[in-house]
């Protein structure tokens, strides 16, 4: 079954729901170290915690939740890396993390992890124009969240 999810406002929410809410933060926040001490500063049980803590966010905080992390091998030629980050964010990603591989026959390989809350166009159209960059020989999304 397909998860579905709403946008409700605050004040219709039970409030078990708020309180964990409220305890995540508090942890997110480095306030408190553990579950028991956040729980017991809100007045809420460990049970109602771990009954909701999966599913409830702050918009802002699901928003942060769409990555994706894409593969490519690269010709060892000065400014294809370059091309591909323009690329990106030119089309509205934000480049999180960069590794690259050392060449080795020419060819290096690069894993670059990207934001795409803010693409301009569909992911797909995206990887796309990527592979059609010159000296771009092979591009793979390898993780999606």
């Amino acid at each position: 079954m397909k998860e579905r999810y709403y946008l409700v406002r605050e004040d219709i929410l039970p409030e078990a729901v708020i309180k964990t809410l409220q305890v995540k933060e508090l942890l997110a926040s480095g306030d408190v170290r553990t579950v028991h001490e956040a729980v017991s500063q809100v007045g809420l049980s460990r049970s109602a915690y771990y009954k909701y803590k999966d599913g409830i966010h702050l918009l802002n905080q699901i928003e942060r939740e769409s990555i994706v992390t894409i593969s490519f091998d690269l010709e060892h030629r000065s400014g294809i890396l370059s091309k591909v980050l323009a690329l990106i964010a030119g089309s509205g990603g934000n480049v999180l993390t960069i590794n690259q591989s050392i060449p080795l026959q020419g060819r290096a390989n690069v894993v670059i992890s990207v934001e795409t809350t803010r693409l301009t166009e569909e992911l797909d159209g995206m990887i796309e124009l990527l592979q059609g960059i010159p000296g771009v020989r092979k591009t793979q999304i390898v993780g999606q969240g």
